[in-house]
């Protein structure tokens, strides 16, 4: 499939819309190979190539294929203290939970992590009481196309639902950072690393290393023996030696090295602290 001459005036948006009217796609894979195509003559970039693909996927995936899974949802308690509230929050280092009455089936809302704080600066005498702080929770079934839950979460202007399994049960959650991250990829934060550099020093001898970080780099980064037989980059070898998928804050000590779990999401490690233990005399 061949694209028309364009001219140098014409945006790349024009551009493509002329591709598709002389090169009319009958599916998806004719359109993905046009997209593809238009790609590499450079009328749109690789990064619009890859969130447009992810666009076309969006509308053939469904809430369970990227749900965070029930097992690794931080809930908080409906009668719980304010004390222990803020320990679950500051651990967590999220800004949302689903609230619980008498087991995790019992959702009984969303709670805000600045609500409590608004709580502790207003200082009006009067106990915690979380149901005054509660937003309604929205449920969602597994089954439901993400396109679909996109639109639901613009249009009620929500940020997190409720995934229930068929039979009613809580299966986890889905947030809308979850559903954009499929069109535009992982999105930024205050950790992040440029994609080129996979460690950055930091003060007082902290690091911060992305988790697929190469062993092989980190070893002749820190000059340090960590071994890369069974596993090729570091945040492999971390999990490995947590023996299960760490959650944020979690910490661990291993081969002379302090690694703190400064990102990560219900799937993988994505970004890691780290400093050298000093050896003892």
């Amino acid at each position: 499939m061949t694209f028309p001459p364009f001219t140098p005036a014409l945006s790349w948006l024009n551009r493509f819309k002329q591709a598709l009217a002389s090169q009319e796609p009958q599916d998806k894979a004719e359109l993905v190979h046009v997209l593809k195509e238009a790609q590499l003559r450079e009328i749109i970039s690789t990064e619009t190539l890859n969130m447009l693909e992810g666009a076309l996927q969006v509308s053939e995936m469904h809430v369970r294929d990227v749900m965070v899974p029930r097992a690794q949802v931080i809930f908080l308690e409906l009668n719980a203290l304010p004390e222990k509230l803020i320990k679950a929050i500051i651990e967590s280092g999220h800004s949302r939970f689903p609230v619980i009455g008498d087991n995790r089936d019992d959702v009984q809302g969303i709670f805000l992590a600045k609500d409590l704080l608004e709580f502790f600066a207003k200082d009006n005498g009067h106990p915690f009481n979380m149901r005054e702080f509660m937003r309604p929770a929205i449920f969602v079934p597994e089954s439901k196309r993400l396109n679909v839950l996109l639109k639901e979460f613009r249009t009620r202007r929500n940020h997190m639902a409720i995934v229930v399994d068929e039979y009613g049960g809580i299966a986890g959650l889905v947030t809308i950072e979850d559903v954009i991250e499929q069109i535009v990829g992982e999105i930024d934060d205050e950790y992040d690393i440029d994609e080129e550099i996979f460690i950055r020093a930091g003060q007082h001898g902290r690091y911060l290393v992305r988790a697929l970080t190469p062993i092989e780099e980190f070893n002749h980064y820190f000059k340090a023996q960590l071994s890369d037989e069974e596993f090729d980059t570091i945040g492999g070898l971390v999990m490995q030696a947590f023996g299960h998928l760490p959650k944020r804050g979690e910490s661990i000590e291993l081969e002379g090295f302090y690694f703190e779990i400064a990102r990560a999401t219900g799937r993988r490690i994505q970004l890691l602290r780290v400093r050298s233990i000093p050896k003892e005399p």
